[in-house]
């Protein structure tokens, strides 16, 4: 992979990221955990894709197609489980 392409996909990244949080919404530690998943989802996207053979919108040397979809598929995920609420712990009172 060329360094023109590897600085597209770190763009494309970050780009996918900032974007995620301008909808969502949130604080400055959310904003860097999307930039860090779509990270993580562009660069894992791209590895599958080439990983499996398959290949669609091809940028150059690289596959943006499968980066972008990783990208949104982690990105949906962390929304998705972010959403889940624990229940509290039951506190027991010792008394003696």
């Amino acid at each position: 992979m060329t360094t023109p392409s590897i600085l597209l996909g770190v763009v494309l990244g970050l780009l996918y990221g900032s974007v995620f949080h301008l909808l969502r919404g949130g604080s400055i530690r959310k904003l860097l955990v999307f930039l860090v998943l779509a990270q993580a989802g562009f660069w894992g996207g791209l590895w599958l894709a080439g990983y499996t053979g398959w290949s669609f919108y091809v940028v150059g040397v690289m596959d943006a197609g499968a980066g972008t979809l990783g990208s949104l598929v982690l990105l949906a995920v962390s929304e998705l489980l972010g959403r889940i609420t624990l229940p509290e712990p039951e506190t027991t009172s010792q008394q003696d």
